[in-house]
């Protein structure tokens, strides 16, 4: 816990989670402040991960965070149609189309008619684009090391077993989806 901010205006990214708890649990008693807490930390952390990784790898070679998502995928999973990229990067679509439209626009990837069907597309990365993608990712894991550098080694496996066993559960399975 962070200590306690003497009024609202002190509040900071951080303190609020505690702050939250208190008001929340004080006028909904049966809001349980564990699960409030795991909530609202996991969603920070996610955020300020991905803002670091935008603003200091993607963003400086000209990519949104949706943008390196596909490519991403386009470079792990090979060419596939816009509905298997959307499901692999956990998006719309509508917004991996509009992204694979920007991709095209800059050279890294490409789309061509569907061999099984003439009304699908297939989106490939072009050589540009492997060779963007992986130089990108190489930067991206230097900050992933660096996020979990205050970890033992000990200490990520456990948290991997905690987060997969979160993410495996019952309710993610029952979770609705994005695409």
């Amino acid at each position: 816990m962070t200590g306690e901010p003497n009024d609202v205006g002190e509040l900071g990214y951080l303190s609020f989670v505690d702050y939250a708890i208190k008001k929340t649990t004080a006028e909904l008693p049966a809001v349980d402040p564990v699960a409030m807490r795991l909530g609202l930390t996991l969603h920070r952390l996610t955020s300020a991960l991905i803002y670091d990784w935008e603003s200091t790898v993607h963003r400086p070679r000209g990519w949104s965070w949706s943008g390196f998502r596909v490519l991403f995928v386009l470079w792990l999973a090979g060419p596939g149609e816009a509905k298997r990229i959307a499901e692999l990067s956990g998006m719309s679509r509508a917004a991996v189309s509009a992204l694979v439209n920007t991709l095209e626009r800059d050279g890294l990837a490409t789309r061509r008619q569907a061999d099984h069907d003439r009304r699908a597309v297939t989106v490939e990365l072009t050589e540009a684009g492997h060779d963007a993608i992986t130089s990108a990712y190489e930067a991206h894991n230097l900050r992933e090391q660096a996020w979990m550098s205050g970890l033992s080694d000990a200490e990520r496996a456990t948290l991997l077993t905690l987060l997969d066993k979160l993410m495996t559960g019952p309710v993610a399975a029952d979770a609705k989806r994005r695409f």
